[in-house]
């Protein structure tokens, strides 16, 4: 009967716990902010690859014409 009454009140810490960290909205605008940057660098960085690759193509293109 002990080990019941043991792991029901373990149980009941954990769904407090769980409450709390749920109700908890400290950081979230911080970690909003981090996927946001982290989403815009990753676009950029496709953006540059893609853009250094044309003007690649354009240097290449102007050395042989000269």
């Amino acid at each position: 009967m002990r080990i019941a009454n043991t792991e029901s009140k373990s149980m009941d810490k954990l769904i407090v716990k769980a409450l709390t960290l749920k109700a908890d909205r400290d950081g979230v605008t911080a970690l909003e902010y981090g996927i946001i940057a982290s989403i815009l660098g990753l676009v950029l960085v496709g953006i540059f690859t893609s853009f250094g690759k044309t003007l690649t193509t354009l240097f290449s293109s102007v050395a042989t014409s000269i």
